[in-house]
């Protein structure tokens, strides 16, 4: 590329208003990620059981599956930005709501309603991301954009370091959190495109689906995977007498290589294709379930564990470069939302079934489960090359 076509790019390439998406999503990321350890914790104390934990933490990812479908006719009815605010200023408030009650069975439905409202948030930022990436640039602003997710994710349980998970203070930072996250997208409003005067055809969610059931089951796939680990492989290596300690250091080594390594996939999505990443992701990832008993007890499992996070995530990273280059306006609107529900299934689904296979084999259940559903992804994407 000759330096007028790189100034070209440059010029098209709209920084400021991929700056700001980015910076709102982070925040909501930073507020999401600290609402989950916190409510356990809080709930914990109270001496509710880990079962009751667990049926509370899933409201919100049902409220993200419930939710989906009505994404795309809502953005069309009142518009994208506004959606998006209204969404960031009802989130702050359910938190507050949730700091305000203190109580496991009305957390049952505040947390659903969070679910609720902090899903059109993040489609519409996701959205937004997909749209204003230059196609030139796309593998590696989407490689930005998943990796400042994962460390917004990340930082948020390293804030209750700082103010605990007592009191008001941490409900307050998630709060501030979700008003600055408005606050960054009311500024860029007006750089960002209308998705619903684009695309023409409008789509249902479940309309979409047989457009591209195999980017779909990708999603399912990388949600699955990544849900299952952070659930269950702390139980792998109990299994095997690991300390807990180094179990979770294994998970934050794996969080890092996932937030290190997706912008060097999304360059080579650049370079080679977005779908020919993911098939190697998704390959490398089933080579990764059959390592792991290989070296789940070896010094190579730290340089192991940090790749196999980043490839595994790098699947929903190439998933997503993928959606933006076959869709644009409101579909581009309807797969996201269809995007977001699958996650939200993948989540739910996964986990439990890969406990079930704990159960029936022993430890070797978890990487069993887990590579077959990647290697089932890996086949499907052989066979149907040219996915509807």
């Amino acid at each position: 590329m000759n330096l007028a076509q790189q100034r070209t790019v440059a010029e098209e390439t709209p920084w400021a208003a991929i700056a700001g998406v980015i910076a709102t999503v982070s925040v909501f990321a930073i507020a999401q990620g600290l609402s989950y350890p916190l409510l356990s914790f809080i709930l914990q104390r109270q001496g509710v059981s880990p079962g009751m934990i667990g049926l509370s933490a899933a409201m919100t990812p049902i409220g993200f599956i419930v939710s989906s479908p009505l994404i795309p006719a809502v953005s069309r009815r009142f518009g994208a930005g506004r959606t998006a605010l209204s969404c960031a200023a009802l989130s702050a408030v359910l938190l507050a709501l949730i700091g305000w009650t203190q109580d496991v069975h009305a957390w049952f439905l505040l947390r659903f309603l969070l679910g609720v409202a902090v899903n059109p948030l993040y489609v519409l930022s996701e959205v937004w991301m997909i749209a204003l990436a230059p196609p030139s640039r796309r593998g590696r602003i989407m490689g930005i954009y998943t990796t400042l997710i994962s460390a917004g994710f990340a930082a948020g349980p390293l804030c209750l370091l700082f103010v605990g998970s007592e009191g008001w203070p941490p409900f307050l930072v998630g709060i501030v959190a979700f008003c600055i996250c408005g606050i960054c997208l009311a500024l860029v409003l007006h750089r960002l495109p209308d998705m619903n005067g684009e695309g023409g055809r409008h789509v249902s969610v479940f309309g979409f689906i047989p457009l591209a059931w195999l980017l779909l089951f990708a999603v399912v796939t990388a949600a699955g995977f990544e849900q299952g680990i952070l659930a269950l492989l702390p139980v792998y290596g109990t299994s095997y007498g690991i300390a807990e300690s180094t179990m979770s250091a294994l998970l934050a080594v794996m969080i890092a290589g996932n937030i290190a390594l997706q912008v060097p996939l999304g360059l080579l999505a650049e370079r080679w294709s977005a779908r020919l990443v993911r098939f190697a992701c998704v390959t490398a990832t089933v080579l990764g379930c059959a390592l792991l008993p290989l070296l789940i007890e070896s010094p190579l499992v730290w340089p192991f564990i940090f790749v196999w996070g980043a490839v595994s995530y790098g699947i929903y990273t190439m998933t997503i470069i993928e959606l933006g280059e076959r869709f644009t306006g409101s579909m581009l609107v309807a797969g996201n939302a269809a995007f977001s529900m699958m996650w939200g299934v993948g989540g739910i689904a996964v986990p439990p079934a890969a406990g079930a296979a704990m159960d029936l084999v022993g430890a070797p259940g978890l990487p069993l489960a887990l590579g077959l559903i990647c290697f089932l992804l890996a086949v499907l994407s052989i066979v149907r090359r040219r996915d509807a």
